[in-house]
């Protein structure tokens, strides 16, 4: 099976770090287009446009997974129940229930606010759950055993996912960290990576208005040894002015990246040298 993920780096990781890049890809199938109602072009909304070079050249040898199908196929920070009965026959209530699912974005993206709704017509069951199938679950399984891995390996793992956001309207914030309000991380590994930003002269906020989704709420387990951040960095720090390309400010954003990967590496080590034997860590099912 061709996997719609790539991953950079080894399956029993150098670092502590473990990074996941999630909603940058841009291989749009041909499915995808011949079911599209909006232009092509409305798509670009969705994505986390070009943090994938970002990651990439912020990497230094820690394991990185990287998305190349696009979220409008489907989104990975979205759970396998987060289905949109407004667009999707295999739908069930509870899933419904879901803020994001109200609001177009669920599983599979039904709309955006600029272009409305994306599809011509609804999507059946069996070809939602050929995307999970094919497409979200081989990605989480992947990451789980990636940070079952460094978990093993060094005592403690940590999840840096890595997004990108629109320029926070009468904000100062340019990056936000999530860690769902501490539940998905240790209290002192959102400080290292505040230090970090503090250093490089960048203001931040903290859980709003993003505090991660599905993935962290996934992966996290602070209590067994595994933290999991969410990073959401302004398009305007890396993008030209159409925040379309890569811009003047891409190098300088690298660098940020590279010292929060590093700041969480030296938490991590720390944290696994003084840790007391943990118990076996098993990866989570694809079902919960």
């Amino acid at each position: 099976m061709t996997l719609s993920f790539r991953m950079i780096g080894d399956k029993v990781p150098e670092s502590p770090v473990v990074l996941s890049v999630p909603h940058a890809g841009r291989e749009y199938p041909a499915a995808l287009r011949m079911a599209l109602r909006a232009p092509m072009a409305s798509l670009a909304a969705l994505e986390d446009r070009h943090v994938d070079a970002i990651a990439l050249a912020a990497c230094g040898g820690e394991t990185l997974l990287l998305q190349t199908a696009p979220r409008a196929w489907i989104d990975l920070n979205r759970a396998e129940d987060e289905r949109d009965p407004l667009l999707d026959d295999g739908a069930c209530p509870a899933g419904a229930g879901s803020a994001k699912v109200r609001a177009g974005i669920g599983l599979v993206p039904r709309r955006t606010a600029a272009a409305g709704e994306l599809w011509r017509c609804r999507l059946t069951a069996a070809e939602v759950e050929a995307r999970i199938a094919a497409d979200h679950r081989p990605y989480h399984d992947a990451l789980a055993q990636v940070l079952a891995a460094a978990r093993a390996r060094f005592g403690c793992a940590v999840l840096l996912d890595i997004h990108s956001m629109p320029p926070i309207a009468g904000g100062r914030a340019r990056l936000v960290i999530g860690d769902r309000f501490g539940r998905a991380a240790a209290g002192r590994f959102v400080a290292r990576v505040e230090e970090a930003l503090g250093r490089c002269g960048l203001h931040h906020a903290l859980n709003t208005p993003y505090a991660g989704g599905h993935i962290l709420e996934r992966h996290g387990a602070p209590q067994h040894g595994v933290h999991a951040i969410q990073l959401e960095i302004d398009r305007a720090l890396y993008l030209d002015r159409r925040l379309d390309q890569p811009g003047a400010g891409a190098g300088a954003t690298v660098r940020v990246l590279r010292a929060i990967i590093d700041a969480l590496a030296e938490q991590a080590l720390a944290d696994g040298a003084v840790a007391p034997p943990l118990p076996p860590f098993s990866i989570p099912d694809a079902a919960e």
